[in-house]
């Protein structure tokens, strides 16, 4: 049997490959390329942790799938000329709700650290949540992160303004992106990432379910 291996891949709102390919990406079926796999270049990719998969999300709808035929291997994410969609979900609020996330334990570690953070800060986030629960729209999300970038201070203000982004793809994949930057100088930092990842999982499987 040719080798097969399980990851995760993001696309766009229209379910279709990008770089003007076109097709749609269909729950259940394989999509395939030919010419020889080349990580970056050519071929269909896919991240075996599914926060590797965030930093290069076009957009919200989360695929898990399988790659097969000439896989190659990369640091954080692999490529092959099939790539089979076993199934799909829009992820949008859980995205939302993993970059509120992140955001609201920057902001506890610094309080931790003896640096309370501005309430507008902490606003920002419980704007999050509350859209998630259907309390407040986009407009008072809107005014809230509005507000937290007024508040001008630095150390989790990143994260926090990040949590409040409209597109919640994107929000989710900076409140990534910075959480590893910052843990980048540790020796730690595979451990942090593992453990994003299994937060992230965590909230998918939350909203898949719901």
């Amino acid at each position: 049997m040719s080798e097969t291996l399980l990851g995760w891949h993001f696309c766009a709102e229209d379910r279709k490959l990008g770089y003007c390919d076109g097709r749609e990406i269909i729950e259940g079926e394989t999509l395939r390329v030919e010419g020889n796999p080349v990580l970056c270049e050519q071929g269909l990719h896919a991240s075996q942790r599914v926060n590797d998969a965030l930093r290069y999300a076009p957009g919200p709808i989360l695929c898990r799938v399988e790659l097969s035929d000439g896989i190659v291997r990369g640091d954080d994410k692999a490529v092959a000329r099939e790539r089979k969609t076993l199934w799909m979900f829009d992820a949008t609020n859980a995205l939302r709700d993993f970059a509120a996330t992140v955001a609201e334990n920057a902001l506890l570690a610094e309080r931790a650290a003896g640096r309370e953070p501005d309430p507008r800060s902490w606003a920002v986030v419980q704007a999050v949540r509350d859209m998630l629960a259907g309390k407040i729209g986009k407009e008072e999300l809107a005014a809230a992160r509005d507000a937290a970038r007024a508040a001008a201070w630095a150390d989790a203000w990143d994260a926090a303004s990040a949590a409040a982004w409209a597109d919640a793809w994107d929000a989710a994949r900076a409140a990534a992106r910075d959480a590893a930057r910052a843990d980048a100088w540790a020796d730690a930092l595979d451990a942090a990432l593992d453990a994003q990842n299994i937060l992230l999982l965590q909230i998918i499987e939350k909203w898949r379910t719901a």
